[in-house]
């Protein structure tokens, strides 16, 4: 009788890897990337969960030989995209976010700091999605632009260009910003 070899299983983490674990080591960046991608807090749960559905249906196609943040990524700027694209979403509404106190700084530094990060986020807001998207690949969650392009499936040329043109939008917002505000241009 002769031996039928068994199907290979991938090498990939991610194919030996539950999803379960995916899921719970990615959510919070995943979630945060929503929220920075201009989702608001209201729909942070069901956008989250539309991500994941897609990562669910497609974890066969990720290949280990690139990270999985920029893949995620690439569902969570999908996902903010088709999200900002429906009428219903065009109207902001603002609210109040209540964060904890830190006592490692006085009142003062807080409030700057504060103050600061409310105008970065403001100035983020004002920058087109797809620019947006490679700033924050790049500088915050400190990507390569090769593999940007490679998650994002735009051109490599394309991802220099947009990233270039987000700092500069984002330079120009920050300062505007700063200025409406009578407050620092530090950006």
């Amino acid at each position: 009788m002769q031996r039928v070899p068994l199907r290979e299983v991938p090498s990939s983490p991610v194919a030996r890897t539950d999803f379960t674990v995916v899921f719970r080591d990615h959510f919070g960046y995943v979630w945060g990337t929503l929220r920075r991608l201009g989702v608001p807090a209201r729909d942070l749960e069901d956008q989250a969960q539309q991500v994941f559905m897609a990562v669910h249906a497609h974890l066969d196609e990720y290949r280990d030989e690139y990270p999985l943040r920029p893949w995620l990524f690439g569902f969570a700027y999908r996902s903010a995209s088709n999200y900002r694209r429906l009428a219903r979403h065009r109207i902001e509404r603002f609210g109040v976010v209540v964060e904890a106190v830190s006592g490692t700084q006085s009142a003062a530094d807080q409030l700057i700091a504060r103050e600061d990060l409310d105008t970065a986020e403001l100035a983020l807001q004002r920058l087109d999605l797809d620019r947006r998207a490679v700033l924050l690949l790049h500088e915050v969650d400190g990507n390569s632009v090769p593999e940007i392009a490679r998650a994002l499936e735009i051109p490599l040329n394309t991802a220099y260009s947009r990233l270039r043109l987000a700092r500069e939008d984002f330079q120009l917002a920050y300062r505007r910003i700063s200025r409406q505000r009578g407050g620092n241009e530090s950006a």
